[in-house]
């Protein structure tokens, strides 16, 4: 990851005089030094902008900018909008209009018409508003004091989804062979989705794979056995067969991660139709490389597995070998009376979501054909939550989110050599699975521990794709009607 900053763009303009202007400029020092030392991104402010010729100047000095995230705009003073046209349409960043002001209260005896010119955000950041909605230009606007944590709390959300827009724009995917056969919702517009999200998506052969293994050293499988002692209990793995079984794995990921790193790559899927010249389908290998960053999903899956990767550097990184509480998931089985879903896979479930140190075992597979893997196997920590789904559905890119809260696993499930995650889905799990098979909604998701709806939905603004939420005021009709203006809005706008 770059280190990312965000540029402070403060608006004023000439007749106020200099002594307003060297005001504004310290005013706005000191709330750029105050939003660098508690968000996540620093915040640099270059100068107040008083022209047209120094706006332009500035943001196509930010576009420019492979370190700048976005740009962060206060109206400190009145600041007249038909100077920022120019400047606006050339922005290529992520946009936050902050509508704050320097003094939370209106001081009693101090106020007066110099004062108000001054302190005119209230003016200044509604022209600013007019304009941005006069040129249709995506945008967050947050209001509130520039100090109170749960406006930089805010901020700090809307940094993280600008970080996740930017490396969406320099994301490369590697696809060890194509998608699972006959499965529509996995399939997409590759070359759409580089032009709308900035995603490289390729394929390499299996055989590449299978060709890097043999290069691995015995000192490089030596280490990462001892990272997975180090970071799974690996007490389960007894035998000489299952220590070979668990040194295969080992050199899968080796050489997944060599590839990956090679080509830049942050991202991949496979499939387990396609695993020649593999003696097992990567389990703990594809794990592992969840848990350190890399984005996945399985069956030929390049549209989650970006997300994942994208999602992961939108989550506070604060957790212990990972960025982000986001995984890749899919819905496997209902308790229809309890009104919870379970979700799992095959093998492929990140451990960063596992609520005690996770057990490594081997277990027959009973698909593709391959010797018994070794997985990961734990069970789920409990937290409101997201999960979230990408799809082609013709033309546009549609994101569909729902809101959820994952639970304590009510059964032991003693058979099931999987890891395993349980959340009761809102409104309800039969509501919520009737408004998400309307809207298209794969059975491939990220769910996200630590990403919100409302981040979501401020990157498919920032991406300009559609965006679906299912929360506790969904129903079944509600977003029928949603998708039918939808499907209007989309098609005027081409």
């Amino acid at each position: 990851m770059k280190n990312y900053v965000f540029w402070f763009v403060v608006g004023s303009h000439m007749l106020y005089g200099d002594e307003c202007l060297a005001q504004v400029g310290m005013d706005a020092v000191r709330i750029a030094e105050h939003l660098s030392d508690v968000l996540p991104y620093p915040v640099e402010f270059y100068d107040v902008m008083k022209s047209n010729s120094e706006i332009t100047e500035i943001i196509s000095k930010a576009n420019r900018a492979d370190d700048c995230a976005g740009v962060i705009t206060f109206c400190h003073t009145f600041s007249p909008s038909k100077m920022w046209i120019n400047g606006l349409s050339l922005l290529q960043k992520p946009w936050l209009i902050f509508h704050t002001q320097f003094n939370a209260d209106i001081p009693n005896e101090a106020i007066d018409m110099d004062y108000m010119n001054l302190h005119q955000s209230a003016h200044g950041d509604r022209e600013h508003g007019f304009i941005g909605a006069r040129m249709r230009i995506p945008r967050k606007v947050i209001a509130g004091y520039w100090e109170d944590n749960a406006v930089t709390d805010r901020i700090a959300d809307w940094q993280r989804v600008a970080v996740g827009a930017s490396f969406s724009k320099t994301l490369k995917l590697m696809r060890f062979g194509d998608n699972m056969r006959e499965v529509a919702v996995t399939e997409g517009d590759k070359i759409e989705a580089q032009i709308k999200l900035g995603w490289q998506v390729n394929t390499w052969g299996v055989g590449k794979l299978v060709e890097t293994m043999e290069t691995i050293s015995q000192k490089e499988i030596d280490e990462k056995l001892a990272e997975y002692a180090d970071r799974y209990d690996l007490s389960a793995i007894t035998s000489d067969k299952d220590k070979e079984t668990l040194r295969y794995q080992a050199v899968e990921e080796i050489a997944i991660r060599k590839l990956l790193d090679e080509q830049g790559c942050t991202a991949f899927s496979n499939t387990f139709q396609d695993l020649y010249g593999l003696r097992q389908l990567p389990g703990i290998a594809t794990q592992n490389l969840m848990a350190d960053g890399y984005g996945y999903a399985g069956e030929g899956d390049w549209k989650t597995s970006a997300l994942v990767a994208i999602m992961k550097r939108m989550g506070k990184t604060n957790k212990s070998y990972s960025d982000g509480l986001s995984m890749f998931m899919e819905d496997y089985n209902y308790d229809l009376k309890q009104g919870i879903c379970l979700g799992a896979h095959m093998l492929e479930v990140d451990p960063v979501i596992a609520e005690n140190k996770p057990c490594v075992e081997i277990h027959p597979l009973g698909i593709g054909d391959r010797e018994d893997p070794a997985r990961i196997v734990f069970e789920n920590k409990p937290g409101k939550g997201i999960v979230a789904s990408l799809i082609d559905i013709g033309g546009r890119f549609r994101l569909i989110v729902q809101e959820i809260e994952c639970i304590k696993p009510t059964q032991t499930m003693p058979n099931l050599p999987v890891a395993r995650v349980m959340w009761k889905p809102e409104p309800s799990l039969t509501i919520g699975a009737e408004c998400w098979i309307i809207a298209g909604g794969a059975h491939h998701t990220v769910l996200s521990l630590d990403v919100t709806s409302e981040q979501m939905r401020d990157f498919a603004r920032i991406m300009d794709i559609e965006f679906i939420l299912i929360d506790k005021n969904s129903t079944p009709a509600k977003i029928e009607e949603e998708l039918i203006i939808n499907d209007l809005v989309w098609k005027l706008k081409g």
